[in-house]
């Protein structure tokens, strides 16, 4: 189970604090399928429908997932950075590519 981030404040609601939902904000409500046609539209096409966990569609890759095999004096000197080492190869690769 993840852990909660320590920099997520649990606040506790007082009754002052909570609007009143009465019957002049009930008459303003609308169904969801007049406020957001087209994204009511898209739930019941099955467009917006995803498992759990699944990344939905990206609108331009920009990384291509590969597999290569790196020394383990490479691999060890990245990861002692932490998190982000292979973003970090990819720069260092990249500024190569750009300089030959």
């Amino acid at each position: 189970m993840r852990k909660k981030p320590d920099n997520i404040l649990q606040k506790e609601w007082h009754e002052a604090e909570i609007p009143e939902f009465n019957s002049a904000k009930m008459s303003k409500m609308r169904p969801a399928n007049e406020v957001l046609p087209d994204v009511v539209a898209a739930y019941h096409s099955g467009t917006l429908k995803r498992k759990r966990g699944q990344r939905g569609v990206q609108k331009s890759p920009t990384k291509q997932a590969v597999s290569i095999r790196l020394s383990t004096e490479v691999v060890d000197f990245f990861k002692q950075s932490g998190k982000g080492w292979q973003t970090r190869v990819d720069d260092v690769l990249r500024e190569y590519v750009v300089s030959h």
